[in-house]
C-alpha cells in the first residue's frame, strides 16, 4: 500500500508575501537535497493579494521528522 502524501505549508502575509514564499521554497529545496529527503517539488503559490504559501510534499513516514525540523504552520493530505 502506498503511503499518503502530506503537504507541509508555511503561510506568509503582507505586500512582500509572494517574494518571501518564493525565497522560503528555495530553502525547502536545499533542505530536501541536504537530507536526501524523498519529496515532490517544493514551490510557492499566491493565494490572495497579501497571502502566499511555500510548501513541500513528503510521505507520511517522513512527515514527523520534517515537521519537527522545519516547523510548518500547517499541513494537509495532498490530493
Amino acid at each position: 500500500m502506498m503511503e499518503r502524501k502530506i503537504r507541509l505549508i508555511w503561510d506568509f502575509r503582507g505586500p512582500e508575501a509572494q517574494r518571501i514564499a518564493e525565497h522560503h521554497s528555495v530553502h525547502l529545496k536545499e533542505f530536501a537535497l541536504k537530507t536526501d529527503l524523498e519529496h515532490e517539488p517544493c514551490a510557492a503559490e499566491q493565494c490572495a493579494a497579501y497571502h502566499s504559501i511555500a510548501f513541500m510534499t513528503v510521505t507520511e513516514g517522513d512527515m514527523h521528522a520534517v515537521r519537527d525540523a522545519l516547523k510548518p504552520h500547517r499541513a494537509e493530505v495532498a490530493g
